[in-house]
């Protein structure tokens, strides 16, 4: 049986709430003259250098969707006006100018302020489901935005499509001596290394995930689970679910072959070796991942920094 906690929320994870000020979106379809827009295109989001080093968005007057397969979806007010995110669905001089500077969001978003970072996140998850979502699934008829690009109508049948977002678990394990899990998955990079994470299955609680994926991918058995947080990762439209875990013992490790490439258990005292002889290599600092092991390393007082 897993005992589960919480949610316990002292650790602050403010940089991962979400306070997008939306709009009502009934009557939005049409861009009024004073809206502003946002450029997406898959993943990519347009962006500035600002002058304190961060990235802003790159907002524009004009309707970028002049000449070519676009869409535009309300994301809420910037600037106190209504902002619109525009997916360009093909790359045309005319509505992709090569002066604009789309930048992956996955790889820049720790340098995106907090409120522009919101905005990002809902124009790149709405641009991809708009980009995926091509004909009704029921009749293969084509399909039309309403209610400012937040449901697809169906020409033909009348159904409403709307859009879709998968859960995933993220969980910071630890055993009895409190050391952290920290693994290096088949598709991690060099160094690079994180908590486990994983989908969550039909007919499955996300608490019953967390021990499933952990069990999965190490053999290690939770018996306790609490709730920390979540955030939004639009690629291309999960939502992730932290939560910290408790395994019983120090458990022996028996990896998934084709998922973790190595995995071990850190002290606080390893892990910072680790990270000062550059053998291993954590998420990104606007990442939940980051924040659950942030949460376990300073613990005891003790600062994470930039590493």
């Amino acid at each position: 049986m897993i005992r589960i906690r919480g949610p316990h929320l002292s650790t602050p994870l403010s940089v991962l709430i979400s306070a997008r000020d939306a709009l009502a979106r009934r009557d939005a379809d049409q861009p009024g003259p004073d809206a502003l827009y946002l450029p997406t295109r898959s993943g990519a989001v347009a962006l500035s250098e600002r002058y304190d080093g961060r990235l802003g968005l790159a907002v524009e007057d004009a309707d970028p969707r002049r000449g070519g397969r676009a869409v535009a979806v309300l994301l809420g007010r910037f600037e106190n006006r209504p902002l619109y995110g525009v997916e360009l669905l093909e790359i045309r001089e005319e509505i992709d100018d090569p002066g604009r500077d789309l930048r992956d969001l996955r790889h820049c978003a720790e340098r995106i302020a907090p409120g522009d970072l919101d905005l990002a996140l809902a124009a790149v998850a709405m641009g991809a489901w708009h980009r995926s979502m091509r004909a009704c699934t029921d009749c293969g008829g084509p399909l039309v935005p309403e209610q400012g690009g937040w449901v697809l109508c169906c020409e033909t049948d009348g159904r409403e499509h709307f859009p879709r977002t998968d859960p995933a678990v993220i969980m910071a394990v630890r055993d009895s001596q409190d050391r952290l899990l920290l693994a290096q998955g088949a598709g991690f990079r060099g160094r690079f290394h994180s908590v486990l994470a994983g989908f969550v299955e039909p007919g499955e609680t996300a608490e019953a995930a967390v021990a499933r994926e952990t069990a999965e991918e190490t053999g290690i058995t939770v018996e306790s689970v609490e709730y920390v947080g979540s955030q939004p990762w639009p690629f291309p439209r999960t939502l992730m679910l932290g939560f910290r875990a408790w395994a019983p013992g120090a458990a022996e490790l028996r990896l998934q072959d084709e998922e973790i490439v190595r995995a071990r258990w850190f002290s606080r005292d390893e892990l910072a070796a680790a990270l000062a002889d550059g053998t291993v290599e954590l998420p990104g600092t606007a990442s939940l991942g980051r924040a659950l092991i942030r949460d376990w390393y300073e613990a005891d007082g003790r600062s994470l920094g930039e590493h």
